[in-house]
């Protein structure tokens, strides 16, 4: 097609932006980042987000879903490349990469932009480190039909590549916020909202626990959990039992069993 752009060389300026972009700072200073695959750039395509820059593998299969991608890429302004397996491995830094990757601006993330009352479950991450857990989160709240997810203190970057990764298409679908505790926290008490902590201390049961809506479900940090004051903020503190050996569930894990909870007591009908 005339309007796509064939790069076949390493050192092209376009292919070094597109590696760049796998740098946390480098994405902040260019306020863009990278998704990966058909299916991801589908969801978002669905979600109304188009990839600014599109990038293709020569000798890919053709597909319906490609073409559409790329004709309303091009429609809106956007570009175009073909360039070869090996030097889309080296942009997306994963061997055996998917045949196509695209270049999205990052989102407004400010607690501003929330809308509380769209959605009865909410989930809040407390200085998540793991990329992947975050992006599973992502997936949850896709999964639940929660409002979004609201990232606390110094969590994993969602827009790196893994959390997108992890996120499969989620992070197209969902509200996503940033803010640190002293501002979230007077932001929720300003209106209605039930702060609930997946916690040890003065816990109970998260089977049968009173939610209210709106809930907002907090996870803290994998290795440490919230911090004791911040528990001690919360409206509710649930725990999870542990039949086994360990000690507790993986962050993002805990997370999912305890919306769906939250959820079938918040909406029942929507569990039938």
């Amino acid at each position: 097609m005339a309007d796509r752009r064939l790069i076949t060389g390493f050192s092209n300026p376009t292919v070094k932006f597109l590696r760049s972009l796998r740098d946390k700072k480098h994405r902040k200073r260019e306020g863009r980042f990278l998704a990966e695959g058909l299916r991801l750039l589908t969801d978002a395509r669905e979600s109304g987000r188009l990839p600014e820059l599109l990038v293709m593998a020569r000798g890919r299969d053709d597909h319906p879903l490609l073409a559409a991608l790329e004709a309303d890429v091009l429609a809106a302004g956007g570009e175009v490349i073909e360039t070869g397996e090996d030097i889309l491995e080296k942009i997306t830094g994963k061997d055996n990469p998917q045949a196509v990757a695209g270049v999205f601006p990052e989102f407004d993330t400010a607690l501003a932009g929330l809308d509380r009352a769209a959605a009865p479950l909410w989930l809040v991450a407390q200085a998540m480190r793991d990329p992947g857990n975050l992006g599973t989160m992502l997936r949850t709240c896709d999964a639940v039909g929660a409002g979004g997810l609201i990232l606390l203190d110094d969590c994993a970057d969602p827009f790196s590549v893994e959390a997108v990764r992890a996120s499969m298409g989620a992070i197209f679908t969902q509200r996503l916020a940033r803010a640190r505790w002293d501002e979230f926290l007077p932001w929720l008490r300003a209106g209605p909202g039930q702060l609930v902590a997946a916690s040890l201390r003065e816990a109970v049961p998260y089977r049968g626990a009173p939610y209210a809506a709106p809930c907002f479900l907090v996870i803290g940090n994998e290795s440490r959990g919230l911090p004791e004051d911040y528990e001690q903020a919360c409206d509710l503190r649930v725990t999870i039992p542990m039949r086994g050996r360990a000690d507790s569930l993986n962050a993002a894990i805990a997370g999912a069993v305890l919306a769906y909870e939250a959820l079938a007591a918040l909406a029942p009908e929507s569990q039938a």
